[in-house]
């Protein structure tokens, strides 16, 4: 039986992830902040689907979580075969009257987070000649987007560095998939700060977390390297940008985003 490593997997996607992985007989290490909201899911998940699920509470912005995380894993015996980067942080307004902190800790977790768990993971696969990783990008990777600029840049940089990890990892039989879906419960939105306004909008193009995830073990199967899940809308979003320049492009989510114009 394989096991998977899901991190963010109290909530959303993650969690998504891991109930459908569950019900496909994938024995699952559970990794996020919150432990009551992981107990919880770890014992549904053990009596519902008879699998084996571990549990983690880990913080991945902290110094060493990556060190923690996986020398726990170790501790439990566990062979990772499926890594999903899921864990992400959002956070909506005007870059430079932000806190500053916050905007570090993003890229800690989005980004730095990401780098060190599948370093520490992806030699493990490439020595066991089988494997993968799945890391969760957005259609926010195909433009610039003032007033949500970190995160955007973040998911750009997952969708880069795994493509790149697709193709060097194909002849170790390790499959790197980029997933890049459009919104995906308002949930992330509310606690990112979005107004009101922009929420409910968000909520009428929302495409079901199950959703997400049914598609992008779809492309999982069939190596691709990247999979734009959910509504058609969110392929336009990320191929548009390309056939426009870059300049208004940012000006159009400036206006979107922060219902003013860019000077």
């Amino acid at each position: 039986m394989t096991t998977a490593l899901i991190t963010g997997a109290s909530a959303g996607i993650g969690e998504a992830f891991a109930r459908e992985l569950a019900a496909r007989q994938t024995d699952l290490v559970l990794v996020a902040r919150s432990q009551n909201k992981l107990q919880e899911l770890a014992s549904f998940l053990k009596n519902r689907y008879q699998v084996e699920v571990d549990i983690i509470v880990q913080d991945l912005t902290e110094p060493n979580a990556g060190e923690t995380v996986f020398q726990t894993v170790q501790q439990l015996g566990r062979s990772i075969d499926l890594l999903i980067n899921n864990a992400g942080l959002g956070d909506y307004g005007d870059f430079a009257e932000s806190d500053r902190n916050v905007q570090i800790k993003m890229v800690q977790l989005n980004i730095a987070a990401v780098v060190d768990l599948t370093h520490r993971f992806l030699a493990g696969m490439r020595d066991r000649r089988t494997g993968g990783v799945i890391n969760l990008s957005s259609v926010a990777a195909f433009q610039s987007m003032p007033y949500f600029s970190i995160y955007a840049a973040t998911k750009a940089f997952i969708l880069s560095f795994s493509e790149a990890l697709w193709a060097e990892n194909r002849s170790y039989g390790v499959h790197v998939l980029a997933v890049c879906p459009g919104p995906a419960g308002i949930q992330f939105f509310q606690q990112a700060g979005f107004p009101a306004s922009l929420v409910d909008v968000v909520a009428r193009v929302n495409t079901p977390v199950e959703t997400v995830v049914q598609d992008a073990l779809k492309a999982f199967e069939k190596r691709e390297a990247i999979v734009i899940p959910g509504s058609p809308i969110n392929p336009i979003l990320a191929t548009l940008p390309r056939f426009l320049p870059r300049e208004a492009v940012a000006r159009f989510w400036g206006l979107v985003l922060g219902a003013r114009s860019i000077p």
